[in-house]
């Protein structure tokens, strides 16, 4: 088999990395902005497959399919994002003989409609959100809209009926706001995913987001995981996650799987995909969304559970019977946190900080693991997401996991762009967090609150590192293999610091 992935960045290079165990060959697509980026040059082999913009690139699906041809490539792993959750992406490979790794075309069109996937539930005996239950499109009047709200109640969240991410997403507290609401929402569905349609959920005050991760194979086999928790979120967006979760019991955790799996049955899903829920404060909870593709934070997962679900993808495209044991899936080895490190400065609202990438140390030791997709000299495009790395602990207690992960922050450097790093040093030190005590509005209700500046760096700091970059450059250059690249930054950088404590 071999395998192009129709994907960039840290995922394209976890998928590599999956090929290259299991002795597969991989082909490496491109954009022109990432002629240079580390995952064209880690596969086997790379094709160019059009201009920097994503719709003239990594979505358009026949340059996709085109470089399958031109490569002999047997199979397609769509990663996450772009095409993953398209069913007619996924149908496109199977007409062309290509075998998708994921779910039937059927099962992402049908998952893929929140309206269609919330029905799959409530046949599948599965608690759902109160809401409407067909969408609204441009032909729906303000008044057929209105009057749907008003049967829902307030407070609501307007929702698009396609994609995810948070995108087309608007909470709505009185009738006063919703035609904006409605308005904004649709203007950005209709942007990110070419379908204006939305519709309405009953907003919960204060729930938690709670995710249950699958495997299912072609013989009706499928394996619910140990959940995560995936409520540290800004602007509906997640930016920590971890496994397991503090609010839920080892009972709830078998209601919670055995949910899943029934909705999963009901599509006859294959492959990896993941069972949202929200968990009320009362302890109920009601599916959200599936997702029919692999998760941005499926490391917590096999890091708690001993599992590599990218392997399992693979094998089960191949057709092999899932051997994972039930008991081993749902019982959590320690405790997992990954803080999402982008390129963005978090003292000017988490605008994107694109740039060229001076020197990337990421950090190691026990228990740390890193996912990332930038090297050395790499500039960040302005075209896609700016995610950099994912950066992941391990520890036997959660706790022990939060501790490590403070330490792996310390240690992580990135110099040329602003990072998320300052923000997530700050939360893993916030009382709250440390304790488990937030929901889904935890982070944007104190981040609304908060004045001070995140940067771990000052000016000083920072013209002090660019220096150490230029010096540890010179050495690699001048003494080649002897100079041990990194070590020089490293001594600036504690001298930075402390310069910073004395001011």
């Amino acid at each position: 088999m071999k395998i192009l992935i129709a994907n960039r960045g840290e995922i394209a290079v976890r998928l590599i990395r999956a090929c290259r165990e299991l002795g597969l060959s991989s082909v490496a697509v491109y954009s022109d902005a990432d002629r240079e980026a580390r995952h064209v040059r880690e596969a086997d082999e790379a094709v160019h497959i059009g201009p920097s913009p994503a719709d003239r690139s990594y979505l358009r699906i026949e340059s996709i399919l085109d470089a399958a041809a031109r490569t002999r490539a047997t199979a397609v792993h769509p990663g996450y994002g772009f095409l993953a959750e398209n069913a007619a992406f996924a149908r496109a490979c199977r007409d062309a003989e290509l075998t998708f790794i994921g779910p039937s075309p059927e099962a992402i069109a049908l998952m893929g409609s929140k309206t269609a996937a919330r029905g799959v539930a409530m046949r599948a005996g599965v608690p759902v959100v109160p809401g409407t239950e067909r969408p609204f499109d441009a032909r729906s009047t303000d008044e057929e809209i209105a009057a749907a709200a008003s049967a829902i109640g307030y407070p609501l969240l307007v929702k698009a009926v396609a994609g995810g991410g948070g995108k087309g997403m608007r909470a709505v507290d009185s009738p006063q706001m919703l035609a904006s609401a409605v308005r904004s929402a649709r203007s950005e569905a209709g942007s990110a995913f070419g379908d204006t349609s939305i519709y309405f959920e009953r907003r919960l005050r204060r729930p938690r987001h709670i995710e249950i991760q699958l495997l299912g194979d072609n013989g009706g086999t499928i394996i619910p995981f140990v959940e995560r928790e995936c409520s540290i979120q800004r602007r509906h967006q997640k930016v920590v996650e971890e496994s397991p979760s503090i609010a839920v019991t080892p009972e709830l955790r078998r209601q919670l799987a055995a949910a899943a799996v029934s909705i999963a049955r009901e599509v006859h899903y294959t492959n990896a995909g993941t069972i949202e829920f929200l968990l009320d404060e009362d302890g109920s909870f009601y599916f959200l969304e599936m997702n029919t593709r692999l998760q941005v934070e499926h490391p917590v997962t096999e890091l708690v559970t001993g599992v590599d679900l990218v392997r399992w993808q693979i094998e089960i495209a191949r057709g092999e019977r899932i051997d994972v044991n039930f008991d081993q899936a749902l019982t959590p080895r320690g405790h997992a946190i990954e803080c999402r490190i982008y390129a963005e400065d978090p003292d000017s609202g988490f605008m994107p900080s694109p740039g060229v990438v001076r020197l990337i140390r990421p950090a190691s030791g026990p228990g740390v693991r890193d996912d990332g997709g930038v090297s050395d000299g790499y500039e960040i495009p302005v075209f896609y997401d700016s995610l950099i790395a994912k950066l992941t602990t391990w520890a036997g207690t959660r706790d022990q996991a939060i501790a490590r992960m403070a330490r792996a922050l310390r240690e992580y450097q990135v110099v040329g762009v602003k990072t998320t790093i300052p923000f997530f040093l700050w939360l893993m030190r916030q009382p709250d967090y440390e304790a488990g005590r937030f929901e889904t509005t935890f982070l944007d209700r104190i981040l609304a609150t908060r004045s001070e500046s995140f940067s771990a760096f000052t000016e000083s700091e920072e013209e002090l590192l660019s220096v150490a970059v230029a010096i540890d450059a010179f050495l690699r250059t001048s003494a080649g293999a002897s100079h041990t690249a990194g070590t020089l930054p490293n001594v600036w950088l504690q001298a930075a610091r402390r310069e910073a404590l004395r001011g």
